[in-house]
């Protein structure tokens, strides 16, 4: 387990933003068990977004993924899982961080979670070594929690309004409190929604950090889903949150919104789709083949799928990921204040 120095030195969403600091996230974690009354998660090429990836990968995949990426990209420190559902409604996170600790020893783990069953998985987290933990807390009243997330199955069973809220609330505190004093950095993410928890920032603020989280992250709303037609925080009320929150916990400046498939430096370079595409691509390349060689071999003749263009625009794209860094980079350092999150 790497120390808490190494954490804050090498992560790049520890600290200020970092230049050379790369991270690769896994998309092992298919399921959900909260429903989020904004929340899209999509199997997309392009959504620069949360809960969204090109593909969702097994824990053996995640290896190959791994050695790819730092073949590509030395700069990768750390081994993140974001989803794209949830990293401990499903088993196949803490299946993937112990590979991990044995192919890769040296990168930092970091996985994310709603929280829900973080409780009662705690010791797992624990035991398997991760390092960094992000809890999504969107509000510590259940009866603002239950404005924003519709019902969570929980133990086999759907519970609604403010009954299903309660729960949440309490196995997430209960959560961060356990892992927290096990040594786990925790960070706290929280949607912003003007009309709904904007007032209520300090609070959850307050009452995370005494549970024990260190750093406190306020990401602006994606109006979406059932909450569509909810406005957008603007960058004054964005800044106003992170001025309550202040006064509790330290602020995390420069998230970038990522997708469950990034690989690269936060809101500098990702080579995601150049790795993930490509092992899509080529999954697709082998189906067509076994269709047309099944088809021959039945004296029918299927039409072509081709691929090959397409590879080639992944590579180029690769190039101008890789060309954009510095400019990027110095675009995203000077406007952080105006980042989502």
């Amino acid at each position: 387990m790497q120390t808490r120095e190494t954490v804050f030195k090498e992560h790049p969403c520890f600290g200020g933003p970092k230049a050379n600091k790369a991270r690769v996230h896994l998309p092992v974690s298919p399921g959900c068990n909260i429903e989020c009354r904004f929340c899209q998660r999509r199997i997309n090429d392009s959504d620069q977004i949360p809960g969204t990836t090109s593909a969702v990968i097994t824990s053996d995949d995640a290896l190959d993924v791994i050695k790819e990426s730092l073949a590509r990209c030395r700069d990768i420190k750390v081994a993140g899982i974001a989803g794209p559902g949830d990293t401990l409604a499903t088993p196949y996170a803490i299946e993937t961080f112990r590979k991990i600790n044995s192919a890769y020893p040296h990168l930092i783990k970091c996985m994310s979670t709603n929280g829900l069953l973080l409780s009662e998985k705690a010791q797992e987290v624990i035991d398997v070594g991760i390092e960094t933990l992000t809890v999504t807390v969107n509000a510590v009243s259940p009866e603002i929690e239950v404005r924003l997330n519709r019902r969570i199955r929980f133990k086999g069973k759907i519970y609604e309004g403010v009954e299903g809220a309660e729960i949440l609330i309490r196995n997430q505190l209960e959560g961060i409190r356990k892992v927290s004093r096990a040594g786990v950095i925790v960070k706290v993410n929280t949607v912003l929604v003007p009309k709904i928890n904007g007032g209520h920032i300090e609070e959850i603020a307050r009452t995370v950090r005494e549970a024990g989280a260190t750093l406190y992250n306020i990401i602006p709303l994606i109006p979406q889903a059932e909450l569509k037609d909810q406005a957008a925080p603007t960058c004054e009320e964005l800044d106003a949150a992170r001025a309550a929150a202040e006064k509790h916990i330290t602020i995390f400046r420069h998230c970038q919104h990522c997708r469950a498939d990034a690989i690269g430096v936060p809101g500098v370079y990702d080579i995601g789709s150049q790795i993930y595409l490509k092992r899509e691509i080529a999954k697709r390349k082998r189906e067509e083949e076994n269709k047309a060689a099944l088809a021959e071999a039945s004296g029918l003749h299927l039409a072509a799928a081709y691929y090959d263009e397409y590879d080639s625009h992944l590579e180029q794209g690769e190039n101008l990921e890789k060309a954009k860094f510095a400019l990027n980079f110095t675009m995203q350092t000077q406007s952080t204040t105006f980042s989502h999150g």
